[in-house]
């Protein structure tokens, strides 16, 4: 008989499992909240399971960071030996001392290694599908978007009146908006792709606003931020914002704000009180997993529900005659 992995989850979800290893291990040193001379975001790389508009920071980081091997969205094939998988990813050498003192238990580098080959996954449940995103995508179109909202309006001023002096090159641009992809493949980015440092996925913080890149780069350091703005000539030091009285930091703040109390309202999947779509509702009580009748507006533990949906896949001979008309069921138009 196949026996499951002891410890490790059937399903992998990037929060609920991945996150609290980068917790543990990381983000004392690649968070915002680091203190020392290297400052936060070590090697700018930035390991918080903050919300960003659609991804949580750390999951969009780790790739584009290439932190994983798992051959996504690569027109190839034939690769050598250990070119994909665990075995070719950067973030397993890293736990076993050699990067700064960082060892990982044997639990905690075994759940990151079996997450990559099973795909390095963000959401572990398909209830997620075209939820708890700001500028998310159905069929191919931008669906949620913040274009309209009156904050997005003022920040995009104050950064066109602020910024795009600096920000003037297509690998420098800044987002205007919590959905301004600023013509990236959403579906098949190059991940060479410069602009992506300056991707709206890392650079609003829907957790914590104040702590939204947007914000804390340009603003001086004796006020509290990052003071990462430079001239791009002389490359020396350009104060954005002097303090955080200034009006166009407050404007930008003020849509990263929007984004949290909007994120919230919708809910992601991690999140508490999350509410997935009624099509996934519908499909789980057509299947028998949903009792009928289930109400669309209380949320359910889609875990729990989605591991009942495939263990009724599993034979079981004292059950055969009811599993054999659930699955006659799902077969059926």
């Amino acid at each position: 008989m196949i026996e499951p992995v002891s410890g490790v989850p059937a399903v992998f979800d990037f929060p609920r499992d991945i996150q609290p290893v980068l917790d543990a291990l990381c983000v004392r040193c690649h968070g915002y909240d680091v203190s020392g001379t290297n400052g936060p975001r070590a090697g700018k790389l930035i390991l918080s399971g903050d919300h960003g508009p659609m991804y949580s920071h750390s999951y969009f980081m780790m790739t584009v960071a290439g932190q994983f091997s798992d051959g996504r969205n690569q027109a190839r094939s034939n690769y050598p030996p250990r070119a994909l998988g665990s075995a070719a990813s950067r973030i397993l050498t890293m736990l076993d001392g050699t990067h700064y003192g960082v060892v990982a238990s044997p639990a905690q580098k075994r759940l990151p290694r079996l997450w990559i080959e099973t795909g390095a996954p963000y959401p572990g449940t398909y209830a997620a599908l075209g939820c708890g995103m700001i500028g998310g995508y159905a069929f191919n179109n931008q669906v949620e978007t913040d274009d309209d909202w009156p904050e997005t309006k003022a920040a995009a001023e104050a950064i066109d009146r602020r910024c795009a002096s600096c920000h003037n090159e297509p690998g420098r641009l800044l987002p205007r908006a919590l959905s301004d992809e600023r013509g990236v493949s959403f579906w098949q980015p190059d991940m060479k792709d410069p602009r992506l440092v300056t991707s709206r996925h890392c650079v609003f913080n829907l957790s914590r606003p104040d702590k939204s890149l947007i914000v804390l780069a340009p603003l001086a350091r004796a006020a509290g931020g990052w003071g990462l703005c430079r001239d791009p000539v002389t490359k020396s030091n350009v104060t954005v914002f002097a303090d955080r009285k200034d009006p166009d930091y407050g404007k930008l703040l003020a849509l990263c704000g929007a984004g949290k109390t909007r994120l919230e309202a919708i809910t992601r999947f991690d999140m508490p009180g999350f509410k997935p779509r009624a099509d996934w509702v519908r499909e789980m009580t057509k299947y028998g997993i949903l009792p009928a009748g289930q109400p669309l507006s209380e949320p359910v533990d889609v875990y729990a529900v989605e591991r009942k949906y495939w263990d009724s896949f599993i034979y079981h001979p004292t059950r055969a005659p009811a599993q054999g008309r659930a699955v006659r069921s799902l077969l059926t138009p």
